[in-house]
């Protein structure tokens, strides 16, 4: 199949190219200027340098699947109200407009769990049905790009997948996030100083998440009911403090 990547470079997307090259599969991945992938590919997609809200018809017909990974706030500016509004929603949206004018109307977007924010604390196991409570700029953005393009599809007739992957950790992670500083403290013989741990996640493997994307994203074509929502998780729930333990002596 042939892919359109955005967010190639980012953490999830960078495993995504990894696995989906490592399939057979023809990607043409969108990068900022100077964006290089958090992990070293073993191969190379054609990448389109440029910003999101450029005109990408040209790279975009002949392609198969939109595969929306790029998104605003996942690591910083969660609070940045006008940033993620304008990259997650306006800017995404535009974007999706232009593949669906160029004939791609098979979609894979990438969402995420904080899209179900405080409902979060009604269930054990969260439901792609659960009501969205958001409880920043990045998660409202999310949810309001998912709606955005549950209402595309259903008016353009779009294939659509919205994947919304839990707590993935890997890899290529930012540093300052809590795997990435757990293993630096294990690997240095430091003491890792967190609260008592006891917050419940649903933690999974970067690669394994990319691979559950790249299996939806070739699916979409077969899909029963469209547009659907997928979560993408470990389904196991464990506390922070057992997983850090238990990556603590991996």
């Amino acid at each position: 199949m042939h892919f359109f990547v955005t967010g190639g470079t980012g953490f999830l997307g960078s495993h995504f190219l990894q696995a989906s090259l490592a399939d057979g599969h023809h990607v043409t991945a969108l990068r900022r200027f100077g964006s290089r992938p958090r992990i070293q590919l073993k191969q190379e997609p054609n990448w389109c340098d440029g910003n999101l809200d450029a005109d990408w018809s040209n790279n975009l017909k002949g392609c198969d699947v939109l595969v929306h990974l790029a998104a605003a706030g996942v690591a910083t500016d969660k609070d940045n109200w006008e940033h993620c509004f304008l990259v997650n929603v306006t800017q995404s949206l535009a974007l999706w407009r232009q593949a669906l004018d160029c004939g791609v109307t098979r979609f894979l977007i990438c969402g995420s769990c904080f899209e179900y924010g405080l409902t979060g604390l009604d269930y054990e196991y969260i439901p792609v049905d659960a009501p969205m409570r958001p409880t920043d700029a990045y998660s409202a953005s999310k949810a309001a790009a998912t709606m955005a393009a549950l209402g595309l599809a259903n008016s353009h007739q779009i294939k659509l997948v919205v994947a919304r992957p839990f707590h993935v950790f890997g890899e290529g992670e930012a540093e300052s996030r809590f795997w990435p500083l757990l293993v630096h403290a294990a690997n240095t013989g430091q003491d890792f100083p967190m609260s008592h741990g006891q917050q419940v996640r649903d933690f999974i493997r970067v690669e394994d998440a990319a691979l559950s994307i790249l299996h939806l994203a070739t699916q979409t074509d077969n899909l029963l009911v469209s547009p659907c929502i997928k979560n993408i998780g470990s389904g196991i729930s464990r506390t922070l403090l057992s997983f850090a333990k238990e990556q603590w002596h991996i």
